[in-house]
């Protein structure tokens, strides 16, 4: 069920149709979180035991790059990539209106940056290679106009709906609420 993963105050930003990109987008991170984990843990391993893994390094990177990129696009959707917005979160009406649009508008500009400049490094990645696997430098950089245009969508969606519907976030749920803070759940709420 897409909808478990969107809050309902943020769902008034959110197009239900890519709720199911962002859970594609969560698991490949979780997959990347896990293999430069596991990649990590087998060259540390395979040293201890005097055989080194050649391409342990080549693993690592790829997942790590993949996953922060990734990763970061998927914390444009659920709003918690960094908290430009954290004062005008208080706000209401026309400041509020005003504050969110410049905030999305450059996040538009640094996805398009991401977007232009990645691809140009991109294509230039394929006269550099990975040693010792002679993979093009290319795959990794893939993930720069990957996430530019990944999270230019997330902020127009943000944008569209939240001029369509306001800003403003509804009340928490006491579940909500305690997810947001980080508490246990069986803990009383302040």
């Amino acid at each position: 069920m897409p909808d478990a993963i969107v809050f309902e105050t943020q769902r008034h930003l959110k197009w239900r149709a890519l709720d199911r990109l962002e859970h594609v987008l969560m698991a490949a991170c979780g997959i990347c979180l896990f293999g430069f984990t596991l990649a990590e843990f087998a060259d540390v391993l395979f040293r201890m035991l005097h055989h080194p893994l050649a391409s342990a390094q080549e693993f690592s990177s790829g997942f790590f790059i993949w996953g922060i990129f990734l990763g970061g696009a998927v914390a444009v959707r659920r709003d918690t990539n960094f908290r430009i917005g954290a004062i005008s979160d208080k706000w209401t009406g026309a400041p509020r209106l005003i504050a969110e649009v410049v905030k999305r508008t450059v996040m538009l500009g640094v996805a398009g940056v991401m977007t232009v400049f990645g691809y140009v490094n991109f294509l230039h990645g394929f006269g550099s290679y990975m040693t010792p696997s002679e993979t093009p430098i290319a795959v990794l950089y893939a993930a720069l106009p990957v996430a530019g245009v990944l999270i230019g969508l997330f902020v127009v969606e943000g944008l569209i709906c939240g001029l369509r519907n306001g800003f403003d976030s509804v009340e928490l749920t006491d579940v909500e609420r305690t997810i947001a803070a980080g508490t246990a759940m069986d803990q009383p709420l302040p």
